[in-house]
């Protein structure tokens, strides 16, 4: 790929949608595994960069980098030349600080068809001021105990922002580190914690998402625009 990072594939297939995911805060890819193959496992190529883990990352570098990933995903066979993506059905998405980049990295886009975000952060590269210039469908997921970046000041006014078709649901009893899998030294500087149940919603979430507005595929949309045990949907187009 260039930069350093994993892609979850499924078997095969040719025209195959995309999608390019951002990490957190100094989290490591492989924390965002379960989710990612489960994404494959659904027929979408799912692929991560694994750098700007730092105190300090470049929100902006890590935007492109997330272009990038799309752009490597699109432009070369994978899987020994037997999968191909369609480069108008891809999407890009995010946790955290990789919400964010996801933002940003979409703003202006010129393939991009969708956009999702999980307990969004604002970041230096404006993810308000790129929400405003997005009109892809975009969902945005909540924790409604994140006591890291509450969604009061980051989800909810970037939801409101919005230049184009929103969903903000919150799951009611996750925290910002809920959505992680595994343990890393990180986990004594936030609070929360890994939590089976909250990513097992995402999953079923982000997925249903995904398919339903880059393949189309109308029997995911109650879990789109539908009533999901555990979350609230605030917004919706």
């Amino acid at each position: 790929m260039g930069t350093p990072g994993v892609v979850f594939t499924p078997a095969e297939g040719l025209g195959l949608p995309a999608v390019a995911f951002g990490h957190d805060w100094l989290q490591p890819v492989e924390r965002y595994a379960d989710l990612l193959r489960h994404l494959a496992s659904w027929g979408i190529v799912a692929a991560a960069p694994d750098n700007h883990r730092g105190a300090l990352p470049s929100h902006s570098g890590f935007a492109a980098d997330l272009r990038t990933t799309l752009e490597v995903c699109t432009g070369v066979r994978l899987g020994e030349g037997k999968i191909s993506v369609d480069a108008r059905c891809t999407a890009f998405a995010g946790h955290g600080i990789g919400g964010g980049a996801a933002l940003a990295a979409a703003a202006g886009h010129p393939h991009a068809a969708a956009l999702v975000t999980i307990a969004v952060a604002q970041t230096h590269l404006s993810a308000l001021d790129a929400a405003r210039t997005i009109t892809i469908p975009t969902l945005h997921i909540a924790a409604g105990k994140d006591t890291v970046v509450p969604a009061s000041g980051h989800a909810e006014p970037i939801a409101a922002a919005a230049g184009g078709p929103v969903w903000l649901r919150t799951l009611t009893k996750a925290s910002h580190t809920g959505f992680l899998d595994g343990s890393h030294w990180s986990d004594f500087v936030l609070t929360g914690g890994p939590d089976a149940k909250t990513r097992r919603v995402t999953r079923a979430l982000v997925t249903a998402f995904l398919l339903n507005q880059l393949c189309d595929e109308s029997r995911t949309e109650l879990l789109v625009s539908g009533d999901v045990p555990g979350t609230v949907l605030h917004q919706r187009p």
